[in-house]
């Protein structure tokens, strides 16, 4: 049993969740995620581009005894690919080896890592079609998918159109035990090309009527899935107090929904929050209290990122006017200064500090104690293919539990 601590500094007593470390998928993630709802802590969502940013989260994951998630954007998988790189499937491309990098690495860090595509509008669509497609070929070889979820944001469709695409993809992500983040009702701001800075205000704020339809409709189908229901989120950077948010509303959306399954569970539904800047701690918990089981995070670390530069460069500028030359002599090198190396990691390490942040705010500290290998006990390549039948077997388990969730079994 571990210590976790809230933003409130608070300790509870939380028995880790009984998932291995590494990428989590299936059944391990679906378990991982209801522990966060039933314990009261949110699992961090940080949006990744390179591999060093990777890195840095899941180190922050380890130092903090944590899950993660490490999430890929549009942009951010174009990235990953080179932006030199134009061929339409980039942005797919570049997900899926970010997604390689993270299922070779994850183990040595020893906490769960949950892989997750971020915020996917129709327009985008063929990105999201390209990463299923990844999932389906892994999961033919592997016995899992890829990633371990997705997430379609359709918040700027009607709601009929919104929840009809979502069922239509559910349905194939279902096979593959992948969980579906979707979005009902609209976060301000502008991220990765879609800009709400003009949005009606009333659209910032979703019903309850609207989260249960949504409910209604994917429960149906399975029971992995998760619902970005705006509460006056917006995306950006914002001071605390600057931005309306209204979390009760959160605790409403439960309350119906208890009220029309009639369920004793107090908080039947997955919920997830975007745009946390300019987020007061009240807030957030506020937020986690009510059902929340993760929480992006994008803009706060890009500057933790730039910032752990800017200070290196601050410290070394003399060191980093040319190739030979600095305080120490003329003819003094400085590739120990100007080596890639060293200013990335600075930067990492300024991002870890703020991952942890972010990590203690969801009450996530200290919840899966990480179980970090003995050096030299993994195997270098740590891809073992299914055993056929297995993974066919697998399938025909998704399958028919997919069918008999149809029929309310």
């Amino acid at each position: 049993i571990f210590l976790a601590r809230s933003s409130s500094q608070s300790a509870t007593m939380v028995t880790p969740c009984d998932v291995p470390p590494g990428v989590v998928t299936g059944d391990n993630l679906l378990k991982l995620l209801t522990h966060a709802k039933d314990n009261g802590y949110a699992i961090p969502a940080f949006n990744c581009t390179t591999s060093s940013v990777c890195n840095a989260v899941m180190e922050a994951g380890r130092k903090n005894n944590s899950p993660v998630m490490i999430q890929v954007s549009n942009g951010g998988g174009a990235f990953f690919a080179g932006k030199s790189v134009k061929d339409p499937n980039n942005c797919a491309a570049g997900a899926v080896a970010m997604a390689l990098h993270v299922r070779a690495m994850a183990p040595y860090y020893g906490i769960p890592v949950v892989l997750h595509s971020d915020h996917c509008a129709k327009k985008l669509l063929p990105w999201f079609d390209g990463m299923v497609e990844a999932d389906e070929a892994y999961f033919k070889q592997y016995g899992e998918p890829l990633y371990s979820s997705h997430m379609l944001d359709l918040s700027e469709e009607p709601d009929e159109e919104n929840i009809a695409i979502c069922v239509k993809y559910f349905e194939r992500l279902v096979k593959m035990k992948i969980w579906l983040e979707m979005e009902i009702g609209i976060t301000g701001g502008e991220e990765d090309g879609v800009n709400n800075e003009d949005v009606d205000p009333e659209k910032l704020y979703t019903t309850p009527e609207q989260v249960y339809a949504v409910y209604d409709a994917l429960s149906k189908i399975g029971d992995m899935f998760s619902i970005a229901a705006a509460f006056g989120n917006v995306h950006g950077v914002y001071k605390p107090g600057n931005v309306t948010l209204q979390p009760e509303r959160l605790g409403k959306h439960q309350a119906y929904a208890k009220e029309k399954l009639g369920t004793d569970e107090e908080k039947p539904i997955f919920l997830v929050m975007h745009g946390g800047s300019g987020s007061t701690d009240e807030e957030i918990a506020t937020a986690v209290k009510n059902g929340v089981i993760k929480m992006n995070i994008d803009t706060d670390t890009q500057w933790a990122y730039w910032d752990g530069v800017r200070a290196f460069e601050a410290e070394k500028h003399d060191y980093l006017q040319g190739q030979i030359g600095n305080p120490t002599g003329a003819d003094k090198p400085n590739k120990k200064c100007y080596d890639p190396r060293v200013w990335l990691r600075a930067a990492e390490e300024s991002m870890v500090v703020r991952c942890g942040a972010s990590i203690e705010k969801l009450s996530a500290k200290d919840t899966y104690p990480a179980k970090v290998p003995e050096p030299g006990t993994l195997p270098t390549y740590n891809f073992q293919p299914a055993n056929p039948v297995t993974a066919a077997a697998a399938q025909g388990m998704s399958a028919i539990k997919g069918a008999m969730h149809k029929v309310g079994l």
